[in-house]
């Protein structure tokens, strides 16, 4: 990896000025001695380069280059090394990675500048975060979007949305459950671990009416609950304890003891099956919730309402996909890679006090502290990363109910369990240092473009996107269907 740095340096020689250019190169991928050549040192001269503080696999070095075409490797460990990601070339030294020098670089702010590494070493100003790799392994700067361009693609999605109705959510077939709120709480949790589904609508028999969800949400402030009281709701009230009496209970404690806290949701947010999708899609943001039920009354006095299907903006955004397929093109904005456009949330540079965080914990932390930062950063998920910030697993609101098989969560302290062994509890661990791989950790890479993006969110059960980076999978950032959505409607 490299970046050009801020400011050229002018050399004199023979009458002539001939620019130098501060580079940064970056090897990302470990190592114990890393060193760095090419043909701005004819190949005969090693330069030693550093590991970053807080970083100790990411090692760098800044040369001065001049403007033009320059071949370079690394030399890790005793052994010639090449970075894959890359742009590369064939040349009397084996494959090397190549970089193209332009004789005035780009400004950047004094915070980037190289003497401040980013967190995330990808590289250190604005115009290389709009360079990207593509597939033949060249480099590339990715255009720049117009604002107008921006504008067409929403007012596109936008006439889309508000032309069809939540109708083309329901699949051709399927089943939706629903729990009377008369069941134990017990009982209701047992279902949804059983099913596999993180939320289900309640339904009142004496109202005649679905009056709310029962979510993974409700199961973690329960545990939260037993633990904070000393276990006073014990798991034998949890027999009879109905989710009615939990919800009413819930909602009493959250206006009386936290006035500033989001209100507790103790009624039924709904969408109908002729109402347009934007609609349904604002519905879920401005409700921050995960799925609107879509009910159907099959009468003008709302009786007998018949539960359809539950609307989720990952289903939304599959009916975006679907019918922009085969013209993306009338879309300019899906073809930018996610790293020129306003969208999600980035790990913050190194000095920068702007910027919000990124919720992410290590694999020995207590599922206490797990289950407190989903509800207070109110985040469906959570990504798992080692001492370097590397991805390891994720651990979501609905793996919460994986403590529900042999009622678990009566065995277990919070403080003592750790997110590992939360995450063993519910599935078997398929790689050699126990973490999962696969589905379970969805990830881009901040080259991949929009439309990429929006396809893999657009996965049933999916609702955040990992952003690491290649070869590391050190996080970088996150991106949510309420990101994509918030985007895409302005």
């Amino acid at each position: 990896m490299f970046s050009p740095g801020q400011d050229s340096t002018p050399e004199t020689s023979g009458g002539a000025t001939t620019v130098l250019v501060p580079t940064r190169f970056v090897w990302p991928y470990g190592g114990r001695r890393v060193f760095l050549s090419g043909s701005f040192t004819r190949w005969s001269e090693h330069l030693p380069m550093s590991p970053v503080e807080g970083c100790p696999t990411v090692f760098q070095v800044i040369c001065s280059l001049t403007p033009g075409y320059h071949q370079y490797k690394f030399y890790v460990d005793g052994e010639w090394r090449h970075d894959e990601r890359q742009p590369v070339a064939t040349g009397n030294y084996g494959v090397v990675n190549t970089v193209l020098l332009t004789g005035e670089p780009d400004p950047i702010p004094g915070m980037l500048a190289p003497e401040t590494p980013r967190m995330n070493m990808d590289v250190d100003n604005d115009p290389f975060q709009r360079m990207v790799t593509l597939s033949d392994g060249t480099l590339q700067e990715a255009p720049r979007i117009s604002e107008a361009d921006i504008e067409v693609s929403r007012h596109r999605i936008s006439g889309f949305l508000s032309t069809h109705t939540a109708y083309e959510l329901l699949p051709e077939s399927g089943k939706v459950i629903a729990m009377d709120v008369n069941l134990p709480v017990k009982q209701a949790f047992h279902i949804l671990y059983e099913q596999g589904i993180p939320v289900a609508p309640l339904w009142d028999s004496y109202k005649g009416q679905f009056v709310g969800v029962l979510s993974a949400l409700d199961f973690i402030l329960i545990l939260r609950e037993l633990g904070n009281h000393g276990s006073n709701l014990t798991e034998e009230e949890l027999e009879t304890h109905t989710i009615s009496a939990w919800k009413e209970g819930k909602s009493q404690q959250s206006r009386q003891l936290d006035v500033h806290a989001r209100p507790f949701q103790n009624h039924l947010i709904h969408a109908g099956p002729y109402d347009y999708l934007k609609d349904v899609a604002i519905k879920i943001l401005q409700n921050e919730v995960a799925t609107v039920p879509i009910i159907h009354s099959s009468s003008q006095d709302s009786s007998f309402p018949q539960l359809l299907h539950l609307a989720s903006l990952s289903g939304i955004l599959k009916c975006i996909c679907r019918h922009f397929r085969h013209s993306s093109s009338s879309l300019p904005v899906l073809q930018q890679p996610i790293c020129a456009i306003p969208l999600g949330t980035w790990v913050p540079r190194i000095g920068e006090s702007n910027g919000r965080p990124l919720a992410m914990l290590r694999p020995n932390a207590s599922l206490s502290s797990a289950l407190s930062l989903l509800v207070q950063a109110q985040v469906s998920s959570i990504p798992i990363v080692d001492d370097n910030d590397a991805l390891l697993d994720i651990y979501s609101r609905s793996d919460i109910t994986a403590l529900a098989k042999d009622t678990a969560y009566a065995q277990i302290h919070l403080d003592e369990m750790t997110i590992h062994q939360a995450l063993q509890l519910g599935q078997e661990a398929n790689s050699p240092n126990g973490f999962f791989t696969g589905q379970r950790c969805q990830m881009c890479l901040r080259s991949d473009p929009l439309q990429k993006v929006m396809e893999r969110l657009a996965n049933p059960g999916l609702r955040r996107l990992i952003i690491v980076e290649a070869g590391s999978k050190r996080v970088e950032g996150i991106i949510s269907l309420s990101d994509v959505f918030r985007f895409l409607l302005g």
